[in-house]
């Protein structure tokens, strides 16, 4: 192994920092989505809205697309 870092472990660490901020940002977009609402997500959730599910669903595929593009736009 030379003096840097070795590329799998490099990529592991990438991977796992990217896998963290992913779920922050998701946590952090459902809390702020859950202020400007006028109903209680997890209330809803456990009533068997589908909406409210289908739109927590859309909020957390959109953060994760954006945050994995920008994962991976960032290892060039």
């Amino acid at each position: 192994m030379s003096s840097s870092l070795d590329p799998v472990l490099l990529n592991f660490i990438y991977a796992v920092m990217g896998g963290l901020l992913t779920l922050l940002f998701m946590w952090l977009g459902c809390k702020v989505f859950s202020h400007l609402v006028n109903f209680s997500i997890p209330e809803q959730l456990s009533r068997g809205n589908q909406a409210v599910g289908l739109m927590i669903m859309g909020m957390f595929i959109g953060i994760g697309t954006a945050m994995g593009l920008v994962i991976g736009l960032g290892l060039n």
